[in-house]
């Protein structure tokens, strides 16, 4: 059946490109709803945002969603993980800022907090899209694929010059929890050079190496602490690639590989799907369909203590 939250609950916090102070607050919505970002600041104009694919205004840093208004909302790639990951359908977010905060640079802290609310069941059948042919995107050397699946499956490859991320490759089967269990600790990173040039263009001015991004030089990682673990880069992508393809409409069965693909050409692909004849189809999920859902058996007791 679809969910929503059971309670509001609200994050507050800076941007990571911006640096600007917001709350997000995520509040219940009914069946049928989905989910819809609302800029809480703007007193005149189309305030909802659609949390759509083709609502995306595609930058190579972050995923930015705007209405047709122009009313934008950006950097909202972990929050949307966070709620695939924790099976909810049905949400209303409202920011009263352009850029949802970074929090610690992952999904967790927005996991946790989704999870201590709780999730209420509604009286509606799951509605999901299956993917019923490959679509493949390329772009230089990186590319995206989606193709038919009994569940959602994500596999990511990357591949650094930088000796202290290197070559990486992870592949996950998204339900039983496995998102909150094996991704969601893992923080977005970025290599020094580009945080310098970043900052000198007036990017990343909320960036924080010992507080919500993990900085690599090198063969050194330089962010106090070092890694949550020995792969955090490449579980970080696979993070927000499920936050990218939550903004389906609607949970996906399907494949989806990544090889050094960003969060434009996830969205691509999701375009090139979607105008794919034949390639996708809604469907209303029965119990043991959404039983192969993101969130589907998410357990507290496995959810990381690091938020």
């Amino acid at each position: 059946m679809q969910t929503t939250i059971k309670t509001a609950i609200s994050f507050t916090g800076k941007g990571l490109h911006s640096g600007l102070p917001a709350t997000v607050t995520i509040r219940p919505a009914g069946a049928h709803h989905g989910i819809w970002f609302s800029r809480s600041d703007l007193e005149i104009g189309d305030r909802l945002i659609p949390a759509r694919w083709d609502a995306v205004n595609r930058s190579p840093l972050c995923t930015k969603l705007e209405n047709e208004a122009g009313v934008q909302v950006s950097t909202v790639e972990h929050l949307m993980a966070a709620i695939a990951g924790c099976g909810i359908h049905n949400a209303l977010i409202e920011i009263d800022g352009p850029e949802v905060p970074i929090l610690d640079g992952s999904a967790a802290p927005f996991v946790r907090g989704i999870m201590q609310r709780g999730v209420r069941v509604l009286s509606a059948p799951v509605m999901a899209f299956e993917v019923l042919k490959s679509v493949t995107v390329m772009d230089g050397d990186a590319s995206a694929t989606i193709a038919p699946s009994d569940t959602m499956r994500i596999d990511f490859e990357i591949d650094f010059v930088d000796a202290a991320i290197g070559r990486q490759q992870k592949s996950l089967v998204m339900n039983n929890g496995s998102f909150a269990r094996e991704l969601c600790d893992s923080r977005t990173f970025c290599r020094q050079a580009d945080v310098d040039e970043m900052q000198a263009n007036g990017l990343a001015l909320g960036g924080n190496s010992g507080e919500n991004a993990v900085v690599f030089d090198g063969d050194k990682v330089v962010s106090p602490g070092g890694l949550r673990h020995a792969d955090e880069p490449v579980r970080h992508k696979m993070l927000d690639a499920l936050g990218d393809l939550a903004l389906a409409g609607a949970p996906l069965i399907g494949h989806y590989k990544g090889v050094r693909a960003g969060h434009s050409l996830t969205n691509t692909l999701l375009r090139a799907l979607f105008a794919t004849p034949g390639a996708v189809r809604l469907i209303e999920c029965d119990p043991e369909m959404a039983q192969c859902l993101p969130g589907y058996g998410l357990v507290w007791d496995e959810i990381p203590e690091v938020a």
